[in-house]
């Protein structure tokens, strides 16, 4: 999430009761999880494991529990909650909007878009010209869609990220990450009936110009999905993946998350993507392997008893 301008670390540790250490005269221009960190973001860490990884990632300011050592222009904020902090941050530059009609006032509508009635459309949506928008479809807050998109019935854009700060050592292990990212759809999407596409958890969830989705489909937050994919039935895709352009995923398909499908693969219904595919390649199986492959070895297996009984009878 970006914040509307820059906001210095001074207020920022002054906000949350956060001790400045580094560039202490910086600014930041948006707060960010892990996986999406930019140059002039926050990020958060509250676990060694991932303090390296987090000091020497593309952010440039770092809430966490511990004095470290930091390269050259970034800066620490230290305090003893980082979660508490950075949640802190995002519910005052994103706070709760409660809905106070079924279309937003707030909301940006194309010309010749058409909106059917019991859709809702959420506080601060942008949605472009020449789109429709089925019944009971739900575009939640900041979300963004392109021209000419069809969004058919039961559809969620924007539902919160399924994303938690797990620590076993209080009453409640899950706490929710608050969800300040966006769901941006580009320009000739279609999507089906019944599919939910979460926001991200403080960056964007993105569907590529194109890109047509069937029904029932899931994308977990700030996945990426290139131009002129095609998606069958019931997949399910995990947050933070990176599905690039051309892309061929039928039914019934999960792909983990955190990983990367290269152009133009296809996975035959039923895959299992474990790990970065690939592109230009057909894929099948559990975990996903190249088809051919695949087959050829299933043939073989169908000739295990004809085998053995040439074996049994030297």
């Amino acid at each position: 999430m970006k914040f509307p301008s820059p906001v210095s670390l001074q207020w920022i540790a002054d906000f949350t009761g956060a001790a400045l250490s580094g560039n202490t005269a910086a600014s930041a221009t948006g707060i960010n999880e892990i996986h999406k960190v930019e140059e002039g973001d926050l990020v958060f860490v509250d676990h060694p494991k991932y303090y390296d990884k987090c000091i020497n990632s593309a952010a440039s300011f770092i809430i966490i529990n511990k004095e470290a050592v930091i390269p050259e222009g970034k800066a620490l904020l230290i305090v003893d909650n980082p979660f508490e902090a950075y949640c802190k941050i995002v519910n005052h530059f994103r706070p709760f909007e409660p809905a106070a009609t079924a279309i937003s006032n707030s909301a940006v509508i194309g010309e010749g878009t058409f909106i059917y009635p019991t859709a809702f459309i959420g506080n601060h949506v942008t949605i472009g010209r020449h789109c429709i928008i089925h019944p009971n479809a739900a575009i939640m807050d900041h979300c963004v869609i392109g021209d000419n998109v069809i969004i058919q019935a039961g559809t969620i854009i924007g539902s919160d990220a399924f994303y938690y700060n797990t620590k076993k050592n209080r009453d409640v292990w899950y706490k929710k990450m608050p969800s300040c990212g966006r769901v941006v759809v580009e320009d000739d999407v279609e999507i089906g009936a019944n599919c939910t596409i979460d926001r991200g958890v403080s960056h964007d969830t993105v569907i590529g110009k194109g890109t047509k989705f069937d029904n029932l489909i899931h994308i977990g937050h700030d996945t990426v999905i290139g131009s002129n994919c095609l998606f069958a039935g019931n997949v399910v895709v995990g947050g933070c993946s990176t599905i690039k352009n051309g892309v061929t995923v039928w039914g019934g398909c999960i792909i983990n998350k955190t990983l990367t499908i290269g152009e133009n693969a296809v996975l035959l219904a039923r895959t299992s993507a474990g790990g970065d595919l690939e592109g230009n390649k057909t894929y099948w199986g559990t975990p996903a392997r190249e088809a051919g492959i695949v087959q050829r070895e299933l043939i073989w297996i169908k000739r295990i008893p004809e085998l053995w009984n040439k074996v049994m009878k030297q």
